[in-house]
């Protein structure tokens, strides 16, 4: 059987996304936040284990206009549930709406939820409740002008929650946030790596994972895992395949440095819980000690952006160190996200490359210079 499926994406990372659905052999179409393609089962599986920028790989379950409640209700009735849910399935429905006449969210909510009720109890001979005792499957039900969508998320979980990061810090950068930002980079683990403000280690595991073509997926479970239509040895097989997929024997020099020792010690935590703790150097400095003694190296780095009070000046005092620390090293790249509006000026140079992209709802600029090396790659 053959499903129509979305990958939903932070805004400005659907054409990564897209790529990596192409790389896993989908034809695709973008939209706004979303990647729609179609795929089997094994589509769905291989998806949550590989996306690695992705929010979450839903299932469109059906698509109409609706004008009316009573529309709704009825267009929701007719798709046979059966399908996709058992009859102890447990099955929450959110909702949104945006120019659309039924703009009540909650409104919407109840009506397809009720319809799918009474779909599953004609389906199944069922007199009484639903018991909902059973595995999740969540639905929501979108209003965009005036047109319904229903989705069913077979992830679970948002795909950033790789499973590795037990501990964080107070604003940590999401993992398919920082799998983007090094994928946008072209590093491929063949020269060192270096997180001057390392938090709690994101950006080096992501990378890490990366150069070993470990899946992000590959330590963590995913709701469909537990839907009967799921066969059990096809998510095994494709386990399979992801574990004997990893380089372990890739050699990568990555480190990692932050001013607070406690974010040391919960990176040190992380990067031994996902089993990288050889291959990634961690070590407690400021950004001010940091000399560039090799050759050529990337720094990958998500910076303070100077947002809070008192922060600016300092913050902006480090960007010109790092212009200066880089100055003479054509072999150099750096990659660096900021909300700061001058950071060219304060760095010193015209980056090569600029990228509007999102931490969390802060707009940021992804400035992008390419050393010599690295240019050639790209």
């Amino acid at each position: 059987m053959k499903y129509n499926l979305v990958a939903t994406t932070p805004m400005g990372l659907e054409s990564i996304v897209a790529k990596e659905v192409q790389e896993l052999g989908y034809e695709t179409k973008v939209e706004n936040g979303r990647v729609y393609y179609s795929g089997d089962k094994r589509a769905i599986v291989k998806s949550n284990l590989w996306l690695r920028c992705a929010d979450r790989v839903k299932i469109v379950v059906a698509k109409f206009p609706a004008y009316t409640f009573e529309e709704l209700f009825e267009k929701t009735k007719a798709i046979d549930w059966a399908k996709y849910l058992p009859e102890d399935a447990k099955f929450p429905v959110d909702g949104r709406s945006h120019k659309s006449k039924l703009f009540s969210v909650s409104d919407c909510q109840s009506i397809v939820k009720k319809a799918i009720v009474e779909k599953m109890k004609k389906s199944y001979g069922i007199s009484g409740w639903l018991q909902e005792t059973g595995a999740r499957f969540r639905l929501e039900i979108i209003m965009l002008n005036d047109e319904a969508t229903i989705l069913l998320d077979t992830s679970g979980d948002g795909l950033h929650k790789r499973g590795y990061r037990a501990n964080q810090g107070i604003a940590p950068i999401k993992e398919t946030l920082a799998a983007a930002m090094v994928k946008l980079t072209n590093w491929k683990g063949d020269i060192p790596f270096y997180d001057l403000f390392c938090g709690s280690g994101t950006l080096l595991i992501e990378a890490a994972m990366m150069a070993q073509n470990m899946a992000p997926g590959i330590n963590r479970k995913f709701d469909f895992e537990k839907w009967y239509w799921m066969p059990k040895a096809l998510v095994e097989e494709e386990r399979n395949f992801a574990e004997e997929a990893i380089d372990y024997e890739k050699e990568l020099e990555l480190y990692g440095s932050d001013l607070d020792p406690k974010m040391i010690e919960t990176a040190q935590n992380n990067v031994d819980e996902i089993g990288l703790g050889s291959l990634i150097e961690l070590k407690q400095m400021t950004v001010y000690d940091f000399v560039a003694k090799k050759e050529t190296a990337c720094i990958i780095a998500n910076p303070p952006y100077g947002e809070r009070i008192g922060e600016k000046a300092e913050v902006e005092k480090m960007y010109r160190f790092l212009g200066q620390a880089l100055k003479d090293k054509p072999y150099w790249s750096l990659y660096l996200l900021t909300s700061h509006k001058l950071f060219e000026n304060l760095y010193g140079k015209k980056a090569t490359k600029r990228r509007k992209l999102f931490n969390g709802s802060i707009e940021c600029t992804y400035y992008q210079y390419w050393g010599e090396r690295l240019r050639n790659n790209n």
